[in-house]
């Protein structure tokens, strides 16, 4: 008995310490991506939309100062950049070394890729197809002057040969037809992939809006791709929402697997009513470790009459918090929350739909109870609790749910909010941002802090840089004119450390741009305006160089055996570098030589050193004796005007006695020992020289500075084709 009481403690043991475990792997899980460096790949950082980078080491509070941080540089785009800018660190473009990218979309639905360290332009891409143009604004002043690129993309390192980037652009064609389309960029190039892109087009079982009397039908031209997209398992979430209320619309979540670009899935969160978009001021839907998807419902039908399991008896769900599952491949509601005067709210626009989801760390109460909760607020300005697992559902009398805090954000909510070390960060409309914190697993009723700073509409969507639980900052915008970009300290708001307007010009931007979110990254802070990008970091804190071919020039030559390929690099100093960098080739195939000139420069400045990169290839020979060397033509008459001589000497030795003949003989080899010793000896006949290989060869020029304990390399790769 004793033995089994034994085995049954140490299985509970066991068991619990299983327990332990899954959570920490369920938690990694819901708020990190698979990362290289500080990447930041789509919406506020994860998907649980926490907008917070624990990774940062550069920026602290005791260096993000107007003497020491500031403007780095400006980077120029073709239309508004409504998306967050997206960051990938060492991506190898071909050309162009590993540099950081910053990854940008504009509504004149071009994509750029910008090396993040200096600004330089690596590829550009525009989306809009033949005969098209962008989208005009539908009459709406949402999203204006044109509509193109409005959600924030994706992006997957892991898919495809080189990762991709997941882009929803929205276009007109000559015809007055309008076309909202999924693409798949290639990272390195922005090339199409999957033989993308694919129309975006559904219909969805139901009698309501823009119905054709058994389905709803998605109208392209009716809905703009506002709310930034979800890479959820494999697959791509969009969600879409209105041009100002414009009639008619319904609320559709429309799912692709991110390989093939194939419709996987369609739900119509309103399929037998009517509105009910999903934008949240281009806030991501969200999603947790167990595969389920939380969007906030702009206003919209909701069925009060309720089926015996409290969900709406006509699954329409305006103006709702919603659970939605993605098991066994498919998209069902599993729990949503509403309150009790939701069809008031939404007849009077005073909805969630202006703010989005953001899912929170497990949190223990005052009796060690675990919770799993989502925050969420919108127009009516209370701030909303809710327990993942029992969301509450509707009451017509009071509103079932684990907290909420009627009147907590004055002005209302449109933008995101930020969570960081247990304080949830709001910023309202024509008020101050503030931060909430969480005690035993709820929230303290008032602000425990906020800025001296009022955000104007839309107020701010803040985001966090920290190394892990210290250096906290938080970062937002102004959306005015010019913009301003201020930092503060994340455990105390009222510390204002940065303001981009504190120097004067130096640091100024450019016209605010409303819903923007502040990307942070390696040190850099990266904030969308309506004709580029701020790029900010520490002031002279980039001591770098870049190794590059040159503008306009190819990375690939194509030589016959026995010439010689030519290429043209640079390299140029970032910040203040000034160290001597010596060059390499390496990869050249058989029978080839690959030089660099000069082996070592030294830039400094603005200006660029130009580097000549030149492969000698050799030509196949003829076989030779060893000692003679290769046979040319000239030695080749030489042998063939031997052979005659030696054929008279036989003629000879047939007509003359044996004596004479011998004689001749003797001195015919003499004559060609003579000969043969006269060019080195006579070694036996070498094999033919078989010159450099037909193929196509990469090879790598490599540039290393070393100064003291740090050493800098950057690469270039170059194509040879041997034909």
């Amino acid at each position: 008995m004793r033995q089994v009481t034994q085995s049954g403690a140490a299985f509970g043991k066991l068991s619990l310490a299983l327990r332990v475990t899954t959570r920490v792997v369920l938690l990694v899980c819901l708020f990190a991506l698979p990362s290289w460096g500080q990447d930041v790949l789509t919406y506020h950082n994860d998907t649980a939309r926490t907008g917070q980078n624990l990774n940062e080491t550069t920026l602290t509070p005791a260096n993000v100062n107007s003497s020491q941080f500031g403007k780095l540089f400006q980077l120029s785009v073709d239309g508004k950049v409504d998306a967050q800018p997206l960051y990938a660190s060492s991506v190898a473009i071909p050309g162009q070394g590993t540099p950081n990218v910053l990854y940008v979309a504009t509504e004149n639905d071009s994509v750029y890729a910008f090396n993040a360290n200096n600004g330089a332009q690596l590829w550009q891409v525009s989306l809009i197809g033949p005969g098209e143009t962008t989208s005009d604004n539908h009459g709406c002043t949402q999203i204006t002057p044109e509509i193109g690129i409005t959600s924030t993309p994706v992006i997957d390192r892991t898919s495809g040969p080189n990762g991709a980037i997941y882009v929803v652009s929205m276009t007109k064609d000559s015809s007055s037809a309008y076309h909202q389309r999924l693409h798949a960029l290639d990272m390195t190039t922005g090339a199409e992939l999957f033989g993308g892109p694919t129309e975006v087009q559904a219909s969805y079982p139901g009698k309501g809006a823009n119905s054709n009397g058994t389905n709803v039908i998605f109208d392209p031209g009716q809905y703009a791709e506002r709310a930034g997209l979800l890479l959820l398992n494999h697959v791509i979430y969009t969600a879409w929402t209105s041009h100002c209320d414009f009639t008619p619309y319904t609320g559709w979540i429309i799912a692709y697997n991110e390989s093939t670009l194939s419709q996987v899935n369609v739900l119509n969160l309103t399929p037998n009513g009517s509105e009910g978009s999903i934008w949240m001021s281009g806030g991501g839907l969200a999603a947790d470790s167990n595969g389920n998807i939380y969007p906030l419902m702009a206003n919209g039908t909701f069925d009060t009459t309720l089926n015996s399991s409290g969900f709406p008896s006509q699954g329409d769900y305006g103006n709702a918090m919603v659970k939605i599952s993605t098991a066994n491949g498919g998209l069902a509601v599993a729990d949503y929350f509403t309150m009790s005067a939701t069809v008031a709210e939404s007849n009077a626009d005073e909805d969630l739909g202006s703010g989005g989801a953001l899912l929170l760390p497990d949190m223990t109460d005052a009796n060690g109870v675990t919770h799993q909760l989502a925050v969420g607020a919108g127009k009516d300005q209370t701030l909303y609790l809710a327990d993942r697992n029992n969301m509450g559902k509707f009451n017509s009398t009071s509103d079932n749910i684990y907290q909420e805090l009627p009147g907590s954000l004055p002005g209302g909510i449109w933008g995101n909010p930020a969570y960081f070390n247990g304080w949830l960060y709001y910023g309202p409309v024509g008020s101050n941002l503030m931060a909430f914190q969480f005690s035993n697993a709820l929230l303290q009723t008032s602000p425990v802090s906020s800025t001296a700073t009022t955000f104007a509409y839309p107020g701010a969507t803040p985001s966090i840089s920290a190394n892990g639980a210290s250096n906290g900052i938080v970062w937002a915008t102004e959306n005015t004119t010019p913009a301003i970009l201020h930092a503060y300290a994340a455990n105390n708001l009222s510390n204002e450390l940065y303001n981009s307007n504190q120097a004067g010009t130096r640091d100024q931007f450019g016209a605010g741009n409303k819903f923007i979110t502040p990307t942070i990254a390696n040190g850099q802070v990266f904030v969308g305006t309506t004709t580029g990008v701020g790029v900010f970091g520490l002031l002279g804190s980039v001591v770098d160089f870049v190794l590059s071919v040159s503008g306009g020039n190819p990375a690939s030559a194509t030589v016959s055996p026995g010439q010689t390929a030519q290429y043209s690099l640079s390299v140029a100093a970032e910040g203040e570098f000034d160290q001597a960098i010596s060059f390499a080739c390496t990869g050249a195939p058989a029978g080839a030589t690959c030089t660099v000139s000069p082996t070592s420069a030294t830039p400094s400045g603005s200006s660029s050193i130009a580097l000549a990169v030149s492969v000698a290839t050799t030509a196949a020979g003829m076989p030779g004796w060893r000692g003679f060397g290769p046979v040319g033509p000239l030695k080749l008459m030489s042998i063939i005007e031997a052979l005659v001589a030696l054929s008279f000497a036989v003629l000879t030795i047939a007509r003359r006695g044996r004596r004479r003949a011998y004689a001749m003989l003797a001195a015919g080899a003499l004559a060609l020992a003579t000969g043969a010793a006269a060019c080195s000896g006579s070694t036996p006949m070498s094999s033919a020289n078989s010159g450099t290989p037909a193929g196509t060869y990469n090879l790598t020029v490599t540039g290393t500075s070393t100064s003291g304990t740090t050493t800098l390399t950057h690469s270039v790769t170059l194509q040879l084709i041997v034909s």
